[in-house]
């Protein structure tokens, strides 16, 4: 890798995404509004919002970022640019890492406003620091990012890479313990739950939901997913093909 590479190919795809309101709004404002729903959703007893807000907070971004990096990553492959710029000496790690730099950028941002509309706008009531709480949601933005940056791989059109959603997404927002505590699941699925991020963010923003200090187990956590995180963008630097389809 080559870090002045990396930066330009970071710099590239955020002039790119200077000039696409449509998907700016996606990634910076849908995560905010669905948080906003919510909290009205619940408005007539808000100890709900405030169990549950905490995690959605770190699931939404994930997948808008996963939806968005997927799509975008996989127009750059059909156009033929991702085979132009392999074609440079640019090296795989080089384009993903760029990748990486310019979406979390984005995530920073997003991460930031939905923590501050939730504790601040609606009220979301936390015992421990909003600093822990929106590492958490960076975390899962950047890893929402890396899973659709590998994904896009394996898809031969925006509507396949749509499609991968229902396949790595659902299942981990089934199985993370948003719905019930993941300890009392049928032990198959709770088996599973413990190998996918998705519960470890969970995990952590619940952390920070409890208890005033940084503990342990947050620590684990955010460990976890940022590990995962590093892991996926390594195998989708390994899996991105010279050429398009």
């Amino acid at each position: 890798m080559n870090i002045h590479r990396t930066l330009a190919t970071a710099t590239r795809v955020l002039r790119q995404l200077r000039h696409d309101p449509r998907t700016i709004a996606l990634m910076l404002l849908v995560p905010c509004l669905m948080l906003v729903l919510l909290r009205y959703v619940f408005d007539a007893n808000p100890e709900t919002f405030d169990s549950i807000g905490a995690s959605l907070l770190g699931i939404f971004p994930l997948i808008t970022m996963f939806l968005v990096t997927s799509i975008a990553t996989l127009r750059e492959r059909t156009t033929g640019t991702l085979e132009r710029l392999l074609a440079m000496p640019l090296g795989k790690g080089d384009l993903i890492a760029g990748y990486a730099l310019a979406f979390g950028a984005i995530a920073v941002v997003q991460s930031a406003l939905a923590t501050g509309l939730a504790l601040w706008a609606l009220d979301l009531d936390v015992t421990g620091s909003a600093w822990l709480l929106l590492l958490v949601a960076l975390l899962d933005a950047l890893l929402g990012t890396a899973l659709g940056l590998f994904v896009s791989a394996f898809a031969a059109s925006e509507f396949q890479a749509v499609q991968f959603m229902p396949a790595v997404i659902f299942p981990q927002l089934l199985l993370c313990g948003l719905f019930t505590p993941r300890d009392r699941m049928q032990p198959v699925l709770e088996a599973i739950s413990n190998v996918l991020p998705m519960s470890y963010a969970v995990d952590g923003m619940n952390e920070v939901l409890r208890h005033t200090d940084l503990t342990a187990a947050y620590l684990r956590d955010v460990l976890i997913v940022a590990g995962c995180a590093l892991l996926v963008l390594g195998l989708g630097a390994a899996t991105l093909r010279r050429r398009t389809a």
